[in-house]
């Protein structure tokens, strides 16, 4: 089963047991939180797809860690003019690890096809 939901700006898709890097959440390690804007959930053929979200649909992880990731540089640059501008650049994240997704969709029924052939 999987679910695609929304934090900080960004749509991830997770499945159980993965870990994901969302934009810094306000929690400690080790912590628990959950997403409550799903969009989809689904699990194989049956999809169960919002309008915009998903009702009664929860994501639910455990923070791993809070830590920066690498550093971008910003160079700003003008030729013969003598102007060169350096910066560094270093985004928080939070590291999480998918533990349930609830709201799972309901199986389709096989349609009856006797009577159909002709």
């Amino acid at each position: 089963m999987y679910a695609v939901f929304r934090s900080g700006g960004k749509q991830y898709r997770a499945s159980k047991g993965d870990r994901l890097r969302v934009e810094k959440l306000p929690a400690e390690d080790g912590a628990t939180v959950e997403f409550d804007q799903v969009l989809l959930v689904g699990d194989g053929a049956n999809v169960k797809v919002g309008s915009p979200l998903v009702k009664s649909a929860k994501v639910k992880a455990k923070v791993v860690q809070t830590a920066k990731g690498k550093k971008i540089s910003v160079i700003k640059f003008k030729r013969r003019k003598n102007y060169l501008r350096n910066k560094g650049h270093r985004q928080w994240f939070t590291e999480v690890e998918v533990t349930g997704i609830t709201g799972a969709p309901r199986a389709k029924k096989a349609a009856d096809t006797s009577g159909d052939e002709e």
